[in-house]
């Protein structure tokens, strides 16, 4: 059975697009902690995505809170 995530990954285009942008900015993230040292436009860089990453995540949990609770509606009907 699939997760409430996995089902919106599948079903829910906004959801994917932003899981799609989270991972893109969790990897350029990654391509940045593998470096030795920072120039101070990568230590910039790496602040804005850590921010653009938790809003995004913060959206991603606010459709799949609606999704629950929309799935617990129709289970109660």
């Amino acid at each position: 059975m699939l997760t409430p995530r996995d089902q919106l990954l599948v079903s829910h285009d906004e959801f994917r697009k932003l899981a799609q942008e989270h991972t893109q900015y969790a990897q350029r993230l990654e391509s940045l902690t593998q470096k030795r040292y920072l120039t101070d436009d990568e230590k910039l860089e790496e602040v804005r995505l850590k921010k653009l990453k938790l809003r995004l995540k913060d959206q991603m949990e606010l459709i799949e809170r609606q999704y629950r609770q929309q799935a617990q509606q129709h289970q109660v009907a």
